[in-house]
């Protein structure tokens, strides 16, 4: 899948033949992609296709990968442990790193977007699962990023914290309409909240999946059955009753 622009709208994430190596192990052999302004895209894939390490490559976090990435400076990652420090206080988590004379009210405004405003002053301790990973959310927008780089960031959720958090993510991304690349192993979460697919396999990108079905999303929705049922196959998940 070669880069491109598409309509005459330039991609915000641009990767052009990306390769990484441990030792004699390829991982990476000439990754391609784009993803468009606001638009979200799924990466699937085997354990240990790689998923995890583009993305790493794509936030700046592995200077041995080679190829061309093209990443806007404004970007921000959330990873599947909410990494919060434990000896600061919720609102100087969300704040960390973040420089500006509005750094407070900002800090304040993206934990009331989460719903945690009340959280302020707790500590992570303090915190569910879920919450914490809110916390997480919140620390990534107020940075106002244009991408926001995802690698199962509701992986270690149990099932309801999980659906919320995907309610959640979808209306965070209506309001503020940034770009996503989401790491995922859960083919309904990613047919639930992207706009294409892309199954890792080999070193490469070797499927592309349009999903083209209006939103909100249900897994009982027409049309969420076939694409559910050709992602299965690709990924080599026997579906029952195919």
């Amino acid at each position: 899948m070669a880069a491109r622009t598409e309509g005459g709208v330039t991609p915000v994430v641009r990767v052009t033949g990306v390769r990484r190596a441990f030792g004699p192990a390829v991982v990476l052999d000439g990754v391609d992609l784009t993803i468009g302004p606001g638009e979200v895209v799924a990466l699937l894939g085997g354990s240990g296709s790689g998923k995890s390490t583009l993305l790493r490559i794509l936030a700046g976090l592995d200077p041995e990968a080679t190829g061309a990435v093209s990443v806007p400076r404004e970007h921000a990652v959330v990873f599947q442990e909410h990494r919060l420090l434990p000896w600061k206080r919720v609102a100087d988590n969300v704040a960390l790193g973040v420089t500006g004379r509005d750094v407070r009210a900002r800090s304040a405004a993206a934990l009331t977007e989460v719903g945690l405003a009340e959280r302020a002053r707790s500590w992570p301790s303090e915190l569910s699962g879920g919450q914490s990973q809110r916390v997480a959310f919140a620390r990534a927008l107020v940075r106002e990023p244009r991408v926001l780089l995802l690698d199962e960031p509701f992986g270690a959720l149990d099932a309801l914290t999980r659906l919320r958090m995907q309610d959640l993510f979808g209306r965070l991304r209506d309001r503020h309409r940034f770009a996503a690349l989401l790491v995922t192993h859960d083919v309904d979460e990613a047919l639930l909240l992207a706009d294409r697919a892309l199954v890792l396999d080999g070193g490469r990108i070797a499927e592309e999946l349009p999903v083209p079905l209006d939103r909100p999303r249900a897994p009982d929705d027409p049309g969420f059955g076939p694409l559910r049922r050709r992602l299965l196959d690709r990924l080599g998940v026997p579906v029952r009753g195919s």
